[in-house]
């Protein structure tokens, strides 16, 4: 019972905590973004969001890149989110409906670093995102490009590094300067752990897999390096 009682303790600080976090952020981010991790984990509320959850963003982000972002934010997501809502019908195939997709709002820097700062309090349970999901091996880059480009085929709806590639889903030219490492290894090991319904498959990979994709992706947006 005691040991029961200090992980709802536990669960409950870090609750309160993300809270306090969200709580600094201007209220505008909460019409379209999750702050706090929602009850409501349906389909209805995953269609009718207007942007990614943020309730994990620390986990998700790096401090640097969300700041220079914020004040001069550019497209993520080429197709906006969610994708299917912003595709109209064209000549040879559908096309992405820019007139659709609303601009992000520009932060002066002070408030841009402040956001930054209550974004990365948003932390992801440890075991969601695990400390170490990315062993840090950086020479299976090469087989992670091939596996993302031809074996695996995320190139059908992620933008890779030479910007060739699908529309559904956020680009990943800038993937090593924007993500985490361990959230790439621990989203792309299982995405419906992030959010139930996302459309991004869960592809049953071997860890050897999980950690060349990510070397791959954790060099994009780096120079290479």
């Amino acid at each position: 019972m005691k040991g029961l009682l200090l992980v709802v303790a536990g669960l409950t600080a870090a609750f309160l905590s993300s809270a306090s976090a969200a709580d600094k952020l201007d209220p505008s981010c909460g019409s379209c973004h999750a702050l706090v991790k929602p009850t409501d984990t349906s389909l209805d509320r995953l269609m009718n969001l207007k942007g990614p959850d943020l309730w994990y963003a620390g986990s998700k982000f790096n401090k640097d890149w969300l700041v220079s972002w914020l004040q001069d934010p550019k497209p993520i997501r080429p197709a906006g989110f969610p994708y299917f809502k912003h595709i109209k019908k064209g000549a040879k195939h559908d096309e992405v409906d820019q007139s659709t997709i609303p601009a992000h709002p520009k932060l002066k820097k002070a408030d841009a670093e402040a956001a930054a700062a209550a974004l990365m309090a948003l932390k992801a349970p440890a075991d969601l995102v695990p400390a170490g999901a990315f062993k840090g091996d950086m020479k299976g880059a090469r087989m992670g490009s091939l596996a993302f480009v031809k074996f695996r085929g995320c190139v059908a709806c992620h933008q890779g590094d030479k910007g060739e590639g699908g529309l559904s889903g956020p680009r990943l030219t800038d993937a090593g300067a924007r993500l985490q490492p361990d959230f790439i290894a621990a989203y792309t090991a299982n995405p419906q752990r992030f959010e139930p319904h996302i459309w991004m498959p869960t592809s049953n990979l071997k860890d050897l897999d999980i950690q060349r994709l990510t070397a791959f992706l954790v060099q994009l947006g780096q120079g290479g390096k």
